[in-house]
């Protein structure tokens, strides 16, 4: 079962490579219900998500699950159910290709989203090939998961709902949430410095013990990964423009519930104000498995138009860790979407518990990032859509974010380094973002 369960990065062989396909019924039929009351007939010790998993991964051809099922792992041995809740539902290492007789190919780099479709990965070969994520599955020992799980059980009925304006709408997260910070002094700070969608937040607590003994996990995981991505995908092998070239120290974090499967949240890119440009974010999910979606941004597109691209859904089971890297938060869109039905957690029940490690800059303190016309730390923000300014960030006033308040005018085109450093950091080293395109608001 090590192929199952390894959260190390592994290296397929081109015959077990599964070829991608989006969730499209495949043309014989059936539907995919009646699939899997014969594989569930077949295969009784098997979870229902497996099996549903399995069909995606052969494309709906209950065959060749049926085959791939009774193939022999890598150590000779039948594959069984396992008795823990971390085991990882990706057919990778195991399943057959197609009976075509092509040889499958390792994922290609180009994404293989279509418009107005889904592309469900499980592999962690395919999320990094084709999403601006690495996920590991099994992060923890079984003992460390289960302990920081019941810990923020614990925390999460004192978790609250964030209000904030969108246009002339109040609007109410659909999760409950709760910062923390390393320290009682710096849980202060938050709470009379720090702004988030145009409030200080009342509620800020101090990271709880077995958060902190994950935190150095997370960090060693999460730079090794960056390291990883910056040789294999960056163009000549560096690192990007506006990305830091410091060791990720995660200092911060939200814990994010999603209690049952109506609880979601919808399509965004975080908040980048005190974290600045080319954002690396490690994401700790516990508990439920949920889906996490991801699109890229397309200039000059509306909403109504989003899903021109498609998108990408990755599985995120009990114990796995997804590091969002440096392209994520300016160039892609994330969610976690509402599910038709969940597995209880034998611990969590229906909650999903997502910790959300983060890397706050000492010189993005709002003590020294610009303030607006309504006095309130301006939000710093990357223009996304407007193709002629792409990629340029800006500060602007937050207080339009609050319910009650319509904020000021306020707006200025930001400048950083190439290392992401604003003009006021030590080690600057000259203007590298503001160019000659005048200076009109986005």
């Amino acid at each position: 079962m090590e192929a199952f369960i390894s959260r190390k990065r592994r290296k397929l062989a081109p015959e077990v490579a599964p070829s991608l396909k989006t969730t499209d019924e495949d043309g014989d039929g059936e539907s995919t219900d009646f699939k899997l009351a014969i594989l569930e007939s077949l295969h009784p010790d098997w979870p229902r998500e497996l099996l549903l998993d399995s069909l995606l991964a052969c494309d709906g051809s209950v065959e060749r699950v049926a085959d791939a099922l009774l193939l022999p792992t890598k150590i000779g041995a039948t594959p069984k159910r396992p008795a823990s809740n971390g085991f990882q539902s990706s057919l990778a290492s195991y399943a057959r290709p197609a009976s075509s007789g092509t040889t499958a190919k390792s994922p290609p780099k180009k994404v293989l989203t279509q418009k107005g479709k889904t592309l469900h990965l499980f592999a962690p070969e395919d999320v990094e090939a084709h999403t601006p994520c690495s996920i590991f599955h099994n992060f923890l020992t079984q003992d460390v998961a289960d302990a920081l799980l019941r810990e923020l059980l614990a925390e999460a009925p004192s978790f609250t709902k964030d209000t904030f304006q969108l246009f002339d709408r109040t609007v109410e997260s659909p999760h409950s949430m709760r910062f923390y910070v390393d320290s009682l002094d710096e849980a202060q700070e938050q709470k009379t410095k720090y702004v988030y969608n145009g409030s200080y937040i009342a509620d800020v607590a101090q990271t709880t013990p077995e958060m902190l003994k994950v935190s150095d996990l997370v960090r060693a995981a999460v730079n090794e990964e960056i390291r990883h991505r910056i040789r294999r995908f960056y163009p000549n092998g560096q690192k990007l423009k506006f990305q830091s070239p410091e060791e990720w120290q995660p200092n911060a974090s939200f814990v994010n519930s999603y209690d049952g499967p109506k609880e979601s949240v919808g399509y965004h890119s975080d908040q980048l104000t005190y974290l600045g440009p080319r954002a690396v974010i490690g994401s700790l999910s516990l508990g439920v498995a949920r889906e996490f979606r991801v699109r890229r941004i397309v200039p000059n597109v509306d909403a109504s138009s989003a899903d021109s691209q498609g998108q990408i859904a990755i599985h995120l089971p009990h114990n796995s860790l997804l590091v969002m890297h440096a392209e994520m938060q300016e160039e892609w869109k994330h969610s976690v979407a509402p599910a038709q039905a969940i597995d209880p957690h034998p611990v969590a029940g229906n909650k999903r518990l997502n910790v959300t490690y983060r890397c706050y800059k000492e010189y993005l303190h709002p003590k020294y990032t610009p303030r607006c016309k309504c006095d309130v730390p301006a939000v710093l923000r990357c223009v996304q859509k407007r193709a002629a300014t792409r990629g340029r960030y800006m500060w602007m006033c937050h207080s339009g974010y609050t319910p009650g308040q319509t904020g000021c005018s306020y707006f200025e085109w930001a400048a950083f380094d190439d290392d992401g450093r604003p003009p006021w950091a030590e080690g600057y080293k000259g203007n590298a973002n503001i160019a000659a395109l005048g200076g009109d608001a986005p």
